[in-house]
């Protein structure tokens, strides 16, 4: 009888040790100061520097990237999908006011294929780099059996700190605040069980075809990374007095504003306020879905709310004008039920 090995069960232990030679170098790039030691522990050490703060809190986040995936597998392409399991980490625990420190990421792949792994955890570093965060360590782990091969899920795990003082919570929110909103840069990870359902299933549409309205493919624009706000946002934080922070995600503006409201605040958001990037119009128009769902589902090209009192809201503007910086003044804080209404636009046409 033939002896079984590891790989006769689908299994390749090689594979995975060529997979972290590929990556090594992308990884290490990310490190941050506080990081000891090197790729291969059985733990990421990171030495938080307690001197630096008076009070300090960390504030952790974890996410995936959802059936985004099912995009990167259709078109082949595996570059930015890390990009997404980490903005949708460090996003979440900056509106919190925290300044992202390490993450780490898991990876559940089929069968492994190295340039695949390379692929996907390239685009997670270069987003770590971007945010100022180490990727600090991670898992990759071959199940052979359970994931088609060329599949895989990825999640992130991000820990930020923030200190005691200036960590944002919805306590000093109030009644005349301002909402300004910072563009995204599409879709985001959120709302894809719809995305495909109207885009491949309804339309029947594979992905290459040219949109004339969004100069490039829809593949191409479906599969556009999430946005990463720690760059823009973390001087914001530390310059000025933000009573809240929104991250848009799933739930839209209905579900997310409200998260950052005290009881008997409501908000009123003016869809007007910006341009709406065509490609919701053309979702919406693809599979006649209400606006109403349309902003409960997807950020409509909000990824990130700011609120603040009517004269820092003044200020942040400036400060981003200068900068070059997109930001709109989409809305404020109302007194009332704890819920966000919308008005303006399509809502009025």
């Amino acid at each position: 009888m033939k002896k079984m090995t590891y790989r006769d069960a689908g299994v390749d232990i090689d594979a995975g040790n060529e997979s972290v030679s590929l990556i090594k170098d992308s990884v290490r790039a990310t490190y941050r100061p506080e990081v000891l030691g090197d790729l291969g522990g059985f733990g990421g050490l990171f030495a938080l520097r307690a001197q630096d703060y008076r009070e300090p809190v960390l504030v952790s986040g974890t996410d995936g990237v959802g059936t985004k995936l099912r995009l990167a597998f259709l078109l082949n392409r595996h570059d930015t999908i890390g990009q997404d399991a980490v903005a949708m980490c460090v996003n979440d625990i900056l509106v919190q006011g925290a300044e992202p420190l390490f993450f780490l990421d898991y990876l559940a792949v089929g069968k492994l294929e190295p340039t695949q792994v390379a692929d996907v955890v390239s685009g997670v570093a270069r987003a770590c780099k971007e945010s100022g965060c180490a990727l600090i360590g991670g898992e990759t782990a071959e199940m052979a059996g359970f994931y088609p091969v060329g599949e895989y899920d990825i999640a992130g795990f991000a820990v930020g700190v923030v200190e005691r003082e200036r960590l944002i919570t919805s306590a000093r929110v109030k009644a005349g605040d301002v909402l300004l909103g910072l563009p995204s840069s599409g879709v985001h990870s959120n709302g894809y069980s719809l995305v495909r359902k109207i885009v491949f299933e309804h339309k029947g549409f594979h992905g290459d075809e040219y949109m004339e309205e969004l100069g490039r493919t829809i593949g191409e624009e479906l599969l556009t990374p999430t946005r990463l706000y720690p760059q823009v946002c973390l001087p914001l934080i530390r310059d000025f007095d933000l009573h809240g922070m929104v991250h848009i995600t799933g739930g839209g503006f209905y579900e997310n504003i409200p998260r950052a409201l005290p009881e008997g605040m409501g908000a009123e958001v003016n869809a007007a306020a910006w341009e709406m990037p065509a490609v919701f119009r053309l979702i919406q128009e693809w599979g006649n879905v209400d606006w109403a769902e349309m902003y409960r589902t997807f950020n409509m090209g909000i990824g990130m709310v700011l609120i603040a009192s009517e004269e820092e809201a003044a200020r942040i503007e400036a400060r981003l004008d200068a900068q070059h910086e997109a930001v709109f003044r989409i809305g404020r804080v109302t007194e009332g039920t704890h819920e966000a209404t919308i008005k303006g636009g399509v809502f009025d046409a």
